[in-house]
């Protein structure tokens, strides 16, 4: 079994919102897998199919980023799953825009849901990927940046970086992370 947690926001408001694409992400491997992300339990949006071969949960926490730990959790004791079968997809501002980064643990990094899942678990040691959105020019507010929408000039950069990640998903779902991370941190 694999559990793929996509970070995001609830609600229209933040759809397209720099702090989505973790969401962005899990929509993109519904569609290519054929799995509805329609399920309401464990505070999240939830969706389960077999894809190669693999049992494969998709979750969209609706919560809010801030408590997206409590997702992590109660699907963790509900289905006595192995956080080693976990992967996050979230924004991060120290990533260039278009580029994915894979990691296996780390500090949150001053983003919430990292911070979160981390105080939930209790470890920081879990399989991330990284989506860059890069940082605001000086004097912008951090807070209204990652709640902006992605400028129409960043939207091709957008479709490649959600791209990427959910072909580095996929991978991961027949490869150890170590691997997935070789080929796909370039």
């Amino acid at each position: 079994m694999k559990w793929i947690v996509g970070l995001g926001n609830p609600g229209s408001t933040y759809q397209s919102t720099r702090h989505n694409v973790g969401f962005m992400v899990v929509d993109t491997l519904a569609k290519r897998w054929g799995i509805s992300v329609t399920q309401s339990k464990f505070k999240a949006l939830v969706g389960e199919g077999h894809v190669q071969g693999e049992k494969v949960y998709l979750i969209k926490p609706m919560t809010y980023m801030n408590l997206s730990g409590e997702t992590v959790r109660a699907f963790m004791d509900f289905y006595k799953a192995e956080l080693d079968d976990f992967i996050v997809v979230y924004d991060d501002l120290d990533t260039e825009i278009g580029k994915i980064r894979l990691r296996y643990q780390g500090s949150a990094g001053g983003h919430n849901g990292i911070k979160s899942i981390i105080q939930h678990t209790g470890t920081q040691s879990f399989n991330r990927v990284r989506m860059g959105i890069s940082r605001p020019a000086p004097g912008v507010n951090i807070a209204d940046y990652v709640l902006s929408p992605f400028a129409k000039s960043e939207h091709d950069q957008l479709a490649g970086m959600i791209e990427s990640a959910a072909d580095a998903l996929e991978y991961a779902l027949s490869h150890p992370y170590e691997q997935t991370m070789a080929r796909y941190n370039r």
